[in-house]
């Protein structure tokens, strides 16, 4: 049995790269890329000469089978997106459950990837988190926000520069203007930039400032409520 390797690639910095990174893409027997254009730049950055394949979500259905076969029979595999760690709202998933059903080891390296950096920078309770991704775009996007209004956690979404303002003012109408939120764009790029504040001074910034970018939004949970102010309000209530 070969391996199958879920390998980060830097978000923005070269510098993010890890010298295991390095050392497996010079040595798996193909590398299986999101973009091939987008790759080779990256390979070519790091003087990595193999043969890339496309596997992006358009066909990993159809080229998974394929790689496991290849994966049976005792290739190394290594499988690189566009930025960041696969799998993480990119393509890797299907394949490394395909290889797993398959008994073949998955080996993921830990490496860069755009939801911690700004979960920390956020100012915003990180001990517990929960990761969103990206929203539904029209389908079930309501329900969606409806089923987070009771969510304590500090939740963690992606967004593009064209939909930002307007799922923040849909986190305002469905959480309350006065939740804090930090907004980070172009993580470990040169124009790198974290805002925090309330949804409603982050919307107001963003209508002045034009968002460009990707983004990761950094959205605080409901706040709890303490015991003493809750027994207090039951006794209000009561009287």
């Amino acid at each position: 049995m070969g391996i199958l390797y879920i390998v980060p690639t830097p978000v923005g910095n070269m510098e993010d790269m890890t010298f295991r990174a390095i050392r497996i893409l010079k040595e798996a027997d193909v590398v299986l890329a999101e973009d091939t254009r987008t790759s080779s730049v990256l390979l070519k950055h790091f003087e990595i000469k193999n043969h890339l394949i496309a596997h992006h979500k358009f066909n990993e259905h159809g080229t998974s089978a394929r790689i496991v076969e290849e994966l049976k029979a005792g290739r190394t595999v290594a499988l690189i997106s566009d930025a960041g760690t696969p799998g993480i709202s990119d393509p890797g998933f299907f394949l490394a459950r395909e290889a797993s059903k398959a008994g073949i080891t998955v080996q993921t390296l830990p490496g860069p990837t755009a939801c911690i950096p700004a979960i920390v920078n956020s100012g915003l309770p990180c001990d517990r988190f929960c990761f969103e991704g990206f929203l539904p775009q029209k389908k079930g996007r309501q329900t969606f926000l409806e089923s987070l209004k009771e969510e304590f956690r500090t939740m963690v979404f992606y967004e593009s520069p064209y939909r930002v303002v307007k799922t923040l003012q849909q986190f305002a109408e469905y959480f309350g203007g006065d939740r804090n939120v930090s907004v980070s764009r172009e993580i470990s790029k040169m124009h790198e930039e974290t805002v925090r504040g309330s949804l409603n001074e982050v919307i107001t910034h963003f209508k002045e400032v034009e968002p460009r970018g990707e983004f990761v939004i950094v959205l605080a949970g409901k706040e709890r409520v303490k015991k003493s102010a809750k027994n207090k309000k039951l006794k209000d209530e009561e009287k």
